[in-house]
């Protein structure tokens, strides 16, 4: 019996998995090198975007190092009125309001950035790349290449994927649902979230071999279902997160203090 949708999705991902190889491998060097620096692996996306950073961390699997930025205003937690998806989609496109947001994270130096965005399109994803370049992070772009015949709007002239220094490829297709549904006129089924996710996982997996290749392991969660690990387990590890965090911010106060004061 041949699926619907999951024959098709695992095509785009073994076509993935060859597209991005080098990418992969650069990537995770780099990730583990701000890790092992004690720097952040901060991720950042907007509407459904917002979704791999949260699969990323916490989850059981992942580990102390990446720091989600989840804005709520460029999340949905309705589908009409307040916090509706409207709402969020006009926002994503408005240029110049993401580095409102990121000015009160602990972007620094040396610390990387995963950014989401399957069109590539949206300001929000732009303008945090363009952001982060400035503050001397790496910068990577999870997204569509199948996206880059469409011209840029943004006013940079750029897309996501040229706002960064390493892309990797989602492979999904420009209308994202991938499963033609006989007497309609549009597919169903949407795809590139998923593959974000498993890029992102792909990435944490090669990133963690790359730290223990070095004699670095970092907090990792476990889930209490296991025999020996409890809930107070994971409660430590929040606290690690916390003090990686408030050492981040330490660094961050300079600059943030120089930018409310307008010299930034």
């Amino acid at each position: 019996m041949t699926t619907s949708y999951i024959s098709r999705l695992a095509k785009l991902i073994d076509g993935a998995a060859s597209a991005n190889e080098a990418a992969f491998e650069t990537v995770s060097a780099r990730v583990a090198e701000t890790l092992a620096n004690k720097g952040l692996v901060h991720l950042y996306g907007s509407g459904h975007s917002v979704l791999p950073c949260q699969e990323a961390f916490p989850r059981y699997g992942s580990y102390v190092g990446f720091n989600p930025l989840t804005d709520p205003r460029v999340m949905w937690h309705n589908v009409l009125g307040s916090g509706g998806v409207r709402e969020l989609l006009w926002l994503e496109r408005t240029e110049n309001y993401a580095e409102k947001f990121l000015d009160h994270q602990p972007l620094n130096p040396g610390d990387s950035i995963i950014i989401y965005g399957h069109s590539g399109r949206n300001a929000s994803g732009i303008d945090t790349a363009l952001y982060a370049k400035k503050r001397g992070l790496f910068v990577v772009a999870i997204t569509s290449k199948n996206n880059l015949d469409k011209p840029a709007s943004h006013s940079s002239g750029k897309r996501l994927a040229d706002a960064a220094d390493v892309v990797i490829d989602t492979t999904s297709p420009i209308e994202d649902a991938i499963v033609p549904v006989k007497g309609w006129s549009r597919p169903v089924a949407g795809s590139s979230t998923v593959l974000a996710m498993i890029m992102t996982h792909e990435l944490i997996a090669r990133t963690a071999q790359k730290l223990a290749d070095r004699g670095i392991e970092l907090p990792t969660f476990a889930s209490p279902t296991i025999e020996g690990v409890t809930l107070h387990d994971t409660d430590v590890i929040y606290g690690l997160y916390r003090e990686k965090m408030i050492e981040a911010q330490r660094k961050h106060l300079d600059f943030f203090k120089e930018r409310m004061q307008g010299e930034a």
